[in-house]
């Protein structure tokens, strides 16, 4: 009875380990690193937009007929289709779609706006107090370049190089755009943070299924001792069948191990996604892609999160999760019948008068 307890013991804590940090990091994978780069890149767009706003608009008369920049055009694209594919992730909570849902409308309201500047583009006082309400829809506060954020260092990726750069307003005030979809960064932020790490269930159960493990290796080998000295078998082959699947435990912990790190290391990584992106940085990257860095470039920090949470893992291991349980039951019920019918030809071998 104690080593198919054992077993069990020893495969089901385990495996809603292993299924846990699997599933979390198929999660964090699929999920919720795209939609941080998602946000930052959408974020970036409109703040790069509306720069090219200001900068077509002040081209006064000629602006009505030739509108507003390709580039801005192109910004404001790409802002809304990522804002859609953030939607289409499944990342954020009902209550953060809604927010996002929010910032949809926003965006959509400060085209309208950056349009009717367009439109009334030889009026100067028009045209600027238009530009004004849009650009209020998109930042609620503004920041002069080389300013400085929360803790005093140099805000790095917010300053707009010789323009004002949107600064992220808290609490109650934060009612634009920059501002929520800041927000919204900061809480995936955290459920990254979360996802990546172990938390106590799982170290726990960990920590049983090790010890349960440790217990079962030496009981199944003073089993095999007990039955090659009694029975003269020189080893069991279904109770090395049924130890089978145990061979496979610190293959799938050391995948653990490879996964949980990896996710620390991404998360580090998917961090630099809301701090330190910037419109300067894209822009640079967009005008000349092969002489800026790619340290901070958006489509370069996508792939480093999305390279770091794929070379983390065994990938052979794939699916194997959702298998650990069914063959540590069938090994508990294999090694049971096993023994359950050593025990009867042991009681017939030793009843009364019979030789021992």
């Amino acid at each position: 009875m104690v080593l198919p307890l054992l077993t069990a013991l020893t495969f089901a804590p385990f495996a809603w380990a292993y299924s846990t940090v699997r599933e979390d990091a198929a999660y964090v994978q699929e999920r919720v690193a795209p939609a941080l780069g998602d946000l930052a890149a959408a974020r970036v767009s409109l703040e790069i937009a509306d720069q090219e706003a200001g900068d077509s608009l002040r081209a006064g008369r000629a602006v009505e007929l030739s509108g507003l920049s390709e580039r801005y055009r192109t910004r404001t694209t790409r802002a809304t289709q990522r804002l859609n594919q953030v939607a289409r992730s499944g990342a954020l909570s009902t209550a953060e779609r809604q927010d996002l849902d929010v910032v949809a409308g926003l965006v959509a309201d400060y085209g309208t706006w950056t349009a009717w500047a367009q439109a009334n583009a030889a009026d100067r006082a028009l045209r600027e107090a238009a530009l004004a309400y849009a650009r209020s829809i998109l930042c609620s506060a503004r920041e002069e370049p080389g300013g400085t954020g929360e803790g005093g260092g140099t805000r790095e990726g917010r300053g707009t190089g010789g323009r004002r750069g949107c600064r992220p307003a808290t609490g109650s005030g934060a009612t634009a755009v920059v501002d929520r979809v800041t927000a919204l960064e900061r809480a995936l932020q955290e459920r990254f943070a979360g996802r990546a790490a172990a938390g106590a269930g799982v170290l726990a159960a960990f920590v049983v299924s090790g010890v349960a493990f440790l217990l079962l290796a030496h009981g199944s080998w003073r089993t095999q001792v007990f039955l090659h000295r009694r029975f003269r078998l020189y080893v069991s082959v279904p109770l090395l069948v049924a130890a089978v699947p145990l061979l496979a435990l610190p293959v799938l912990a050391a995948d653990a191990v490879l996964v949980q790190g990896a996710q620390g290391d991404a998360a580090a990584t998917a961090r630099a996604l809301s701090h330190r992106t910037s419109p300067v940085i894209e822009s640079a990257a967009e005008n000349d892609p092969f002489r800026t860095p790619g340290r901070y470039v958006i489509a370069a920090l996508e792939d480093a999160v999305d390279r770091e949470l794929a070379d983390g893992r065994l990938a052979f291991l794939d699916g194997v999760a959702v298998w650990v349980l069914p063959a540590g039951l069938l090994s508990a019920a294999l090694t049971g019948g096993t023994l359950h019918a050593y025990r009867r030809e042991y009681v017939r071998l030793t009843r009364t008068g019979a030789a021992p």
